[in-house]
C-alpha cells in the first residue's frame, strides 16, 4: 500500500522509477490504481508491457504500465 500512496503523491509529476529487476524508467505519472502505475514516457521507441492502460488517452504506446509490486524506488526529478 505504501507504493500506491507514494505514486499518488507523484501524480502529474516527472519521476524516475527503479524496479526490483534493476530497470529505470523516466516520465510523468499519469494515473495510479491499486495494482499499477501508469507512466507517460518520453521515449521514441516502443515499450513492451505486460498490461494495458484501460482509459482512453491519446498517447498511444507512450503509456508504460508498471506493477506496483515491482517498484523499488520512485523519485521526483
Amino acid at each position: 500500500m505504501e507504493a500506491y500512496y507514494n505514486c499518488l503523491h507523484c501524480k502529474n509529476k516527472k519521476v524516475r522509477i527503479l524496479t526490483v529487476d534493476g530497470k529505470q524508467y523516466e516520465g510523468v505519472v499519469m494515473d495510479v490504481d491499486l495494482n499499477n502505475v501508469y507512466l507517460k514516457t518520453e521515449q521514441k521507441r516502443t515499450v513492451q508491457t505486460s498490461a494495458f492502460y484501460p482509459y482512453p488517452y491519446p498517447y498511444g504506446n507512450q503509456i508504460l504500465t508498471l506493477s506496483l509490486f515491482t517498484l523499488l524506488a520512485i523519485a521526483l526529478i
